[in-house]
């Protein structure tokens, strides 16, 4: 049984880069009737979803991850890819009749991003068959709503830590629901938007968070991290990238850290190996095609932050 499992999304993500700045082609007086088309030069698909990018990464420090997630009657092409990885595939779920999730995402100049995502088979419930061990560690990120409702529970009913990603699922979620997936968590991500948006939903800030979880994280992108528990606050640094893609560097950075609490690092240290292996996400445009190996990614590390870390 996998010591780490992932739930989330899987999903074929179609990317497009538009050579602009979306703000020129907004008016402001106008936004109430907004009608805008922006043509993008060119358009590759990927094997993305939350679960099958931290998947991913894991992969490539060298940990075994089980993906809790529900695919569709078009997965094995993604199946294939997972396998060839060595990711093993046995704990997903697939629903007949559905495709798999899939996302239509266009990033400007400025990193900014309007994406168009249809669920699929993705909104399918996983169900009460999730792999239970009480050591392992389990990372709850968007994807399906009852999964996100429901898996606080069954983790915390079984004593497992448990790490609260709700990302580009917050707005589907009520208050409740993130509160009740941020009590007890170990870890809770979320960037600065994302954060202000469980504020404004839950009427919790960064006190209240603290008093119901251990570590709370707020990625600021090139901005570096803010880590944030009940010793206090650290910043980290993001990692100098050359940044092509940042699609998936959410997801690279959470694989990192998961490998950090593995190997027992302060929350600080883990999420400097998390903006070490984000840095390589951001590189590459997709989000499951970025490459490296345990020696060049320490390498890297040291580069950054002047300390090694041992893998």
């Amino acid at each position: 049984m996998s010591s780490i499992l992932i739930s989330g999304s899987l999903a074929y993500d179609h990317i497009m880069v538009f050579p602009g700045y979306f703000k020129e082609y907004f008016i402001p007086e106008k936004l109430h009737n907004i009608n805008v088309s922006f043509t993008v030069p060119n358009h590759q698909e990927h094997f993305g979803g939350t679960a099958g990018n931290v998947a991913y990464s894991l992969a490539l420090l060298g940990e075994e991850s089980a993906i809790i997630a529900t695919a569709g009657n078009d997965f094995e092409r993604y199946r294939t890819h997972l396998e060839e990885l060595s990711i093993p595939t046995d704990s997903i779920h697939v629903a007949t009749g559905k495709p798999t999730s899939f996302a239509y995402v266009i990033t400007d100049k400025g990193d900014n991003q309007i994406a168009a995502y249809h669920p699929g088979a993705g909104a399918v419930a996983y169900g009460s068959d999730v792999p239970i061990a009480k050591d392992a560690i389990a990372l709850i990120s968007a994807g399906c709503i009852e999964d996100i409702r429901a898996l606080p529970d069954i983790y915390r009913g079984n004593g497992m830590r448990f790490l609260f990603d709700p990302g580009q699922s917050i707005l589907a979620l009520t208050g409740d629901d993130l509160r009740n997936g941020m009590t007890d968590a170990h870890v809770i991500f979320a960037n600065d938007y994302e954060f202000a948006l469980i504020k404004n939903m839950t009427g919790w800030g960064e006190v209240e968070v603290l008093k119901v979880a251990n570590t709370l994280v707020i990625t600021l992108g090139e901005s570096g991290s803010r880590i944030i528990t009940k010793e206090g606050e650290e910043k980290v640094s993001a990692v100098k990238a050359d940044n092509v893609d940042p699609t998936g560097a959410g997801d690279a950075y959470r694989a990192g850290y998961i490998k950090g609490m593995r190997l027992g690092f302060s929350p600080s240290k883990c999420a400097k190996l998390g903006s070490t292996v984000a840095a390589y996400a951001v590189e590459q445009v997709g989000t499951q095609n970025h490459h490296f190996t345990l020696e060049e990614l320490k390498q890297r590390y040291a580069a950054a932050y002047g300390e090694i870390v041992e893998l």
